[in-house]
């Protein structure tokens, strides 16, 4: 740990790093609606121009572990389910959808159009993240194919906040397990004649011998540590981020980073060892880069005001997975290696119609590439999906009345899919959607501190090439034949300021069409295949706060959602896998003394249920509420050299899971318990 520390600060002295130019003014009728001038909080309620829900959260305020994965950013956000799968990946969900649904995007490229439709955030740092925006349902018809469920965007190059000097930030943690992570980053601006360019730069590392046993859990094997079995894992990654802004509004940005993994997971608990995921991941790595660049708003020869983005990506991964035949994971049984490549062009263009109204367009278009190693032989998969969006965005009234403004949004889209390899296998034919929505929004009260929004939306979501054609060591029967998902959404809510404090209430409703679901054979195998059921029903009330009072602020948010899975050929209703109908927070911040600060949150997560690996039947896994505290102090300072400068200093005491609670959000597989953490933050 020593050397870990004094490699820290020696990187630190020696790096350097930038600063964001600042965005352009975009047209009224594009802006996302921020109620005005509300206090700094980790967590921000927002409603967009389109007539849908968000929670803005800058990185740095949220109280995660040094070296951070995108995970335990997540967990952090309200409204957003996040849990550990048997593959050891980490799944979000929102409003009862799937994980394939809710699509991720870094510098507006969504890195969820891949071999799996989905993002393991499990295994990605989030070192580089500046901020991140989780928006509910669908906002906008522009963001590409195969978005349901909602969109988590975070920035890394596209950032806009301009820095006017250099920083320098290193983090560093370590808890009673044995635990460590540390990060190191920098920026800095660097003036030109005709703009501002800005650099950032950062590495981070992590590595833990594993995941603390919680109470009442124990492992088949005996271990000497307390630690759940194979759950041990090292993470090393960087990234770099470069932008320029002219002084016209003009502006490029470049950002890449790449990370490598190797770890275990944790295997299902009460089933026998052949019919358990004893896998290791040898090594994982992802490489993403993005580069962007904008005309910003300008005269257009249409007339009005013009802007023009293009954004170019290029994502490349490699996943290794060994197989086991018994829990002291001595000799393997199979294998299978899986390299990833897929590139994503995105371009989107907005035109001013007037002085109230706006046309946005957009086209998304992405190659996907799997090469699968396994005993059988290599295969090879790839997948293509285009999407063209256009949508309109009409500020319909404009008072200083109770109402100061209304604002109407109307969109459409056609998604397109072809399979043109299926590793050997007939390939699918083409598949085609339709997607649309209708939003409206509302200012009103006094300066604009309450915003009404609305809106409905339908849209298609292609089965991937996972689900389609792999069958995950023989976990899984392949289903060639899957259809694609169709969802209709519906929401209504409120976002508003009281004085210091912030509230969001809404109400959803979700009507998904075909949706893909994992059933168990009858063949005697124990084996799973993907299917189309008819339909799955979601309706909820999303409800957060914030309210601060002299030295003591509350933060709140529940979600109470019923969602039913109806198989209406054998008319038959049940609920749907790993989806609790109530689930929420509660975190109290206070301060003690002398800046000494003390925090308490509870995340109650109800009962909910998964398929007994054995029986194939419905199992309920119980509710429960982890509670969580810590302590913290932070010293105002000054230092500065040519490498950067540091302004605080915080100490930061935790401890999570305080009653050592087993929580299961997977059928056998309990989260870690309780865990001591320590961290220092120079920044």
């Amino acid at each position: 740990m020593l050397r870990l520390i004094v490699c820290t600060i020696w990187i630190s002295l020696i790096a350097c790093g930038a600063a964001w130019a600042q965005e352009p003014e975009s047209p009224e009728s594009l802006k996302v609606y921020a109620v005005s001038e509300i206090a700094v909080h980790a967590l921000r309620p927002i409603a967009t121009a389109g007539g849908s829900s968000a929670v803005e959260a800058q990185v740095d305020s949220l109280p995660v572990p040094a070296a951070a994965t995108v995970e335990e950013v997540l967990r952090e956000l309200p409204f957003l389910h996040v849990r550990t799968n048997s593959r050891g990946e980490a799944e979000i969900s929102a409003r009862g959808s799937e994980s394939r649904q809710v699509a991720v995007l870094v510098d507006g490229v969504p890195i969820t159009l891949a071999w799996d439709a989905r993002a393991d955030v499990s295994v990605i740092p989030a070192t580089a993240l500046q901020d991140v925006i989780f928006t509910r349902g669908l906002s906008s018809m522009l963001f590409g194919p195969n978005v349901l469920g909602g969109i988590v965007e975070v920035r890394v190059g596209q950032f806009p906040n301009q820095m006017t000097e250099r920083r320098l930030q290193i983090t560093m943690g370590a808890d009673d397990v044995g635990s460590v992570g540390t990060t190191v980053t920098t920026s800095a601006p660097v003036k030109m004649g005709s703009g501002t360019a800005s650099a950032r730069a950062g590495v981070g590392f992590r590595r833990t011998p594993g995941d603390p046993l919680a109470g009442g859990v124990n492992e088949p094997l005996d271990t000497d540590d307390h630690l759940r079995l194979n759950t041990d894992a090292e993470n090393i990654n960087g990234f770099v981020a470069l932008r320029y802004g002219a002084k016209g509004g003009t502006w490029l940005s470049f950002s890449g980073s790449s990370f490598q993994e190797e770890r275990g997971i944790a295997a299902e608990l009460g089933i026998p060892d052949e019919d358990a995921r004893l896998w290791r991941y040898p090594h994982t790595s992802r490489t993403l880069a993005v580069l962007s660049g904008g005309t910003g708003f300008r005269k257009s020869p249409f007339g009005g005001l013009g802007d023009v983005e293009a954004s170019i990506g290029y994502d490349r991964g490699r996943t290794d997975i060994d197989a086991y035949t018994s829990r002291d994971y001595k000799e393997i049984d199979t294998f299978e290696d899986g390299k990833d490549r897929t590139a994503t062009l995105r371009l989107l263009a907005d035109q001013s119609l007037g002085p109230r109204g706006t046309l946005r367009g957009a086209f998304t278009w992405s190659d996907i590439h799997h090469d699968e190693l396994i005993p059988d032989g290599k295969f090879e998969y790839q997948q293509k999906l285009m999407s063209i969006g256009m949508e309109s965005v009409w500020q319909l009234l404009k008072f200083r009345g109770t109402i100061r403004s209304l604002s109407l949004s109307l969109g459409g889209a056609y998604d397109r899919a072809e399979t043109p390899k299926a590793g050997g296998r007939p390939t699918q034919d083409p598949l085609s959607e339709f997607g649309g929505r209708l939003g409206l929004s509302a200012m009103v009260g006094e300066n604009g501190r309450t915003v009404l929004h609305a809106g409905v939306s339908r849209r298609g979501r292609f089965p991937a090439l996972r689900e389609l054609y792999s069958g995950a060591l023989n976990r899984f029967v392949p289903n060639p034949d899957l259809e694609s998902e169709k969802l209709l959404t519906m929401e209504a809510g409120a976002t508003t300021r009281l004085g210091s404090s912030e509230f969001q209430a809404i109400l959803f409703h979700n009507y998904l069409k075909d949706a893909v679901v994992r059933i168990t054979l009858d063949d005697g195998t124990r084996r799973f295949m993907r299917v189309n059921r008819d339909e799955l029903k979601s309706t909820g009330l999303e409800f957060m706060g914030n309210y601060g009072i002299g030295p003591v602020n509350v933060a709140a948010d529940v979600t109470i959602q019923t969602v039913d899975l109806t198989d209406t050929e054998a008319d038959k209703t049940n609920r749907p896998e790993d989806l609790p109908e109530l689930f929420g927070g509660l975190n109290i911040s206070f301060l003690i003394f002398k800046g000494l600060l003390g925090k308490a949150d509870v995340r109650y997560t109800g009962e909910q249920y998964a398929i007994d690996v054995i029986t194939g039947e419905d199992a309920q896994l119980a509710a429960q509420a982890v509670i969580g505290l810590s302590l913290s102090r932070l010293w105002p300072m000054r230092m500065s050299w040519g490498a950067g400068a540091f302004t605080d200093i915080e100490l930061r005491l935790a401890l999570d899971n305080v009653g050592d609670v087993a929580l299961y959000d997977a059928w056998g597989l309990p989260d870690p318990g309780r865990r001591v953490r320590l961290e220092l933050r120079l920044r």
